[in-house]
């Protein structure tokens, strides 16, 4: 299954926390919480893909985490923030 990085952005107390993917241009998602938020990644994700197919397109591949730290675009954001691996499409386990 393919592994999409996401970075997290953590605001703090009273805040809600972002999840963006360097990979997927446009897909977000948030939260109250940590787990709120990667709980609602994956279906960022779905819906992004949704929209994709329904132009035409693919989802790009993924790439590594060392591919990320090696572009300049995302190299920054990454030692700012935490990243996780999220997997798409999600295993049927996930939903258990």
């Amino acid at each position: 299954m393919p592994h999409y990085i996401a970075i997290i952005e953590d605001a703090g107390p009273d805040e809600a926390v972002g999840v963006w993917f360097p990979d997927l241009p446009g897909c977000i998602s948030g939260g109250d919480d940590v787990d709120e938020a990667l709980e609602n990644a994956t279906e960022a994700i779905t819906f992004y893909a949704e929209e994709l197919i329904a132009d035409g397109r693919e989802l790009p591949r993924p790439r590594t985490l060392d591919e990320l730290k090696a572009d300049p675009e995302f190299a920054d954001e990454l030692g700012k923030h935490m990243a996780v691996k999220i997997e798409f499409p999600p295993s049927d386990d996930a939903a258990e």
